[in-house]
């Protein structure tokens, strides 16, 4: 699972800057252990014939469960099966069935079996029933909105602008909703689906597809089939109107299931696939272990990406044309996350949600992998530092990596999981080196393939691999909770020739003890240094002949810490210069802005466009922004930069500057190629002539997203009356779910002032509030009072109907 927290956007948005992830603040964790489900009886395989009923949003199914006890002989078994009609229970045996005893009580089947079976002793069960998930009331979480199992989109057709779909999200335990089954993680079984469907439609599951079988009522039924084991909420379901595009890694089947209009640019989105599988075949030494691999894109999802068996379903977001895609691919590291699954999730399972970081974590971690081989290592390690601070601003300091105390199993899925564990596997990757580390990684995937792993059992295989007690590692950063707090600072003796370096912990809770390096400049020249930090404060004495120019703590930029570091003007100069990695030259540009040094401009020539991004945005709000040497730079970025987003950086900068000018600058990057470029060149328009720049975004709306939809948004909601209603609103409605479009919806709301079409209004207040919906649940009920804001004045201004409209809309 790929999932987004929407906390910065929440923070600048609803103003509340101690939003969290997880249950309100008002509730107490449970008490209650929670460890990996008993297993008294074992899936061996599932076996389901389905068809749809797209009025009613029902799946009539049959189902075919062969189970065994896992050690204790047993004459019961219990079933998850959430808001089914369940119409029979029968045992097979052979050619016949014999009908079982049950109770239900709409969440679980209790089915008494007709005898005692031993240990291993195979039995099927048939159990025919009908799933109703809209009937079903759930819950979602931060990471998934809904759990309702089975999502029928669109399904009688009703939105003449929505293709019809079906698609299912079991995790963390909601496949029960349309399968009966034991919905655990630590259950593993074979499969093979039947899905009866309408002959205009194309289907998706697990493993291969074996059959197709046309009706005589116009449906065509599909066999899918998987052989390899694997938990039940991986198995999944799509349907849909959509083309399928074919590619492959080696002879292994790679497909892309997307709408028809996206077609051409399938593999401008996906077309890395096969050399990311590729790729971690070669780090990992563990070959991709299923038959084929496929990605399918459903409307209205409600996670970012899930990671089914070789079936990975993406929310729309990853549509991107081909003018986006020149800004780089939004989605590329998501696409990795979920290919990495099918190592760490997939093929090792967690063996319960307290250990999910065996999941997520490494998903995570798989990001900075594929960008540091594809991108490199500045790209990977401004991306490392983005999930870093994701972690920090979570408010997560109290919790475990590895919790077996939690309220919601869907509390697991938070910036401790992913951004945090990722990190850890970081530093642990820095401390043991590549070789042991994917060595190790290696270990413990073979140890443990089609089987469940913890984070006891990954420990074992790094102490395997390297011969060290890893027991200090696991317990501070696995077992334990928080992050240290560093306090760095310097003391020279040039008469002795001697440079204390002073390392204070300053977190109340815990000492870390952490392995670092610490690297001595002397002009380009460096000698490294390994050392421990290990109590409340350490003093590290080094030698010098000639004071040294820098003294680099974490010379590596790998630990996960928030730190005070004392260097001087000159030490972040000669930091910048000579200190290799991203954030070495961040920090010391970070230096220049807080302190208002013209040193920020040495960012405009750095080698990675993404800091000669920030200097350029750092610049616009500093008291350089009307220095002619350094408009003069960025003129000159302006005009060449190769970099797309920080060539739109530049024009930003420039429009900023007020100066007419650059006109023709703007009209020539106007119609560029990339969203970014041409919305910072509109917005530069804009800024001369508004009048002239309303009439371009006009203009420009039919073909607008990104930074551009943005910009052309604001001139017709600030410059537009109500003959421009609909352009505006296909422009907001076309725009995927995230922050951008939370954005835009405040937006709208403000344009809604100028509408005196009632029907209107109450369109475009549905549209918002279905953003507000998709807000995950746990940060949904703290937007009620931005959003109640947003609509202040509206209601009374357009009179008793509207008004009514709006509060019971906020309140559903």
């Amino acid at each position: 699972m790929k999932h987004f927290l929407f906390v910065m956007a929440l923070f600048v948005l609803i103003g509340n800057t101690n939003a969290q992830a997880g249950k309100d603040a008002s509730i107490t964790t449970e008490q209650i252990y929670r460890g990996s489900y008993p297993k008294i009886n074992e899936l061996v395989h599932t076996k389901l014939v389905v068809k749809f009923d797209y009025t009613k949003a029902w799946m009539y199914g049959k189902a075919w469960l062969t189970l065994q006890p896992h050690f204790y002989p047993t004459d019961t078994l219990t079933l998850d099966a959430k808001g089914m009609d369940v119409k029979e229970v029968t045992i097979v045996k052979g050619n016949l069935t014999i009908p079982l005893k049950y109770t239900y009580d709409s969440a679980q089947l209790f089915i008494k079996l007709d005898k005692m079976y031993a240990a291993k002793e195979k039995y099927t069960l048939y159990i025919n029933y009908v799933s109703r998930p809209n009937d079903l009331k759930a819950t979602g979480s931060a990471a998934i909105t809904e759990s309702k199992g089975l999502y029928f989109i669109n399904p009688t057709a009703a939105d003449k602008d929505k293709p019809t779909q079906i698609w299912t999200q079991g995790e963390t335990e909601a496949n029960s909703v349309w399968m009966p089954t034991i919905d655990k993680p630590n259950q593993k079984s074979t499969e093979e689906i039947y899905m009866t469907v309408p002959a205009k439609y194309v289907t998706l599951s697990n493993g291969l597809l074996i059959s197709q079988k046309k009706n005589t009522d116009s449906t065509r039924t599909d066999y899918w089939k998987m052989d390899l084991p694997h938990a039940p909420y991986l198995f999944f379901m799509g349907v849909g109107d959509f083309a399928i595009v074919k590619d492959k890694y080696k002879t292994i089947p790679v497909e892309y299931y997307v709408e028809k209009k996206y077609e051409p640019v399938a593999k401008k989105i996906f077309g890395h696939t096969p050399e990311m599988i590729g790729f971690y075949e070669k780090i990992l030494g563990v070959s991709y272990q299923w038959p084929k691999y496929d990605q399918i894109v459903g409307r209205d999802y409600v996670s970012g990406a899930m990671e089914n068996t070789t079936a990975t379903l993406h929310q729309e977001s990853a549509y991107q044309n081909a003018r986006q895609l020149t800004d780089g691919n939004a989605w590329e590291e998501t696409i990795a996350h979920e290919l990495f699954h099918h190592w760490f999730g997939d093929l090792v399972t967690a063996e319960s949600w307290s250990n999910l970081t065996v999941n997520e974590s490494f998903a995570n971690y798989s990001e900075y992998l594929w960008d540091e081989h594809e991108f490199g290592k500045d790209h990977a390690d401004e991306h490392n530092l983005e999930d870093m601070q994701g972690y920090l601003l979570s408010n997560s300091d109290k919790k475990d990596l590895v919790r077996y105390y939690y309220a919601d199993k869907e509390d697991m899925f938070d910036a401790v999981s992913y951004n945090k564990g990722g990190r850890i596997l970081h530093m642990l990757r820095n401390y043991v080196g590549d070789d042991a580390f994917f060595k190790s990684l290696n270990n413990y995937l073979t140890t443990y393939k089609f089987k469940t792993g913890e984070a006891g059992q990954l420990r074992l295989a790094f102490e395997e691999i390297t011969g060290e007690d890893f027991n200090w590692f696991w317990n501070q950063w696995y077992y334990s909770s928080g992050h240290p707090k560093l306090k760095i600072d310097y003391v020279y003796d040039n008469a002795n020739g001697k440079v204390q370096v002073i390392v204070k912990q300053t977190q109340a809770d815990k000492i870390f003890r952490l392995p670092i390096s610490i690297d001595i400049y002397t002009g380009a020249n460096k000698i490294r240094n390994k050392v421990w930090i290990q109590n409340s404060i350490d003093t590290f004495t080094f030698n010098y002949t000639q004071r040294p120019d820098l003294v680099n703590v974490d010379a590596n930029k790998a630990l996960l810490c928030e730190k005070t570091d004392s260097k001087t003007t000159e030490n972040f100069i000669h930091q910048f210069k000579y200190a290799a990695n991203y954030l070495d030259r961040k920090e010391a540009l970070d230096y220049f802005t807080v302190n208002g040094l013209k040193e920020l401009a040495l960012g405009l020539t750095d080698k990675y466009a993404g800091l000669r991004k920030q200097t350029i945005e750092s610049l616009m709000e500093s008291k350089f922004a009307t220095d002619d040497a350094i408009i003069k730079s960025i003129e000159t970025i302006a005009a060449a930069e190769p970099d797309k987003k920080t060539r739109a950086a530049a024009i930003s900068f420039l429009t900023a500057t007020g100066y007419s000018k650059y006109q023709p600058l703007f009209i020539k990057n106007v119609n560029d190629s990339s969203y970014s470029v041409a919305g910072a060149a509109l917005a530069g328009l804009i800024s001369l002539d508004p009048a002239k720049g309303y009439e371009l975004s006009k203009k420009y709306a039919a073909d607008a997203k990104g930074t551009l939809a943005e910009v052309v948004l604001h001139s017709l909601i600030t410059q537009g009356q109500e003959e421009d209603y609909d352009v505006i609103s296909n422009l907001f409605n076309e725009t995927p779910f995230g922050q951008e479009k939370i954005g835009m919806a405040f937006g709208i709301v403000n344009y809604l002032v100028k509408v005196k079409d009632v029907t209107r209004i109450k369109k475009s207040i549905d549209a918002v509030m279905a953003v507000r919906k998709n807000i995950p649940a746990q940060y949904r009920n703290m937007s009620v009072p931005a959003f109640k804001q947003a609509f202040d004045g509206l209601g009374k201004m357009k009179g008793k109907e509207i008004e009514e409209y709006i509060n019971n809309s906020l309140n559903k």
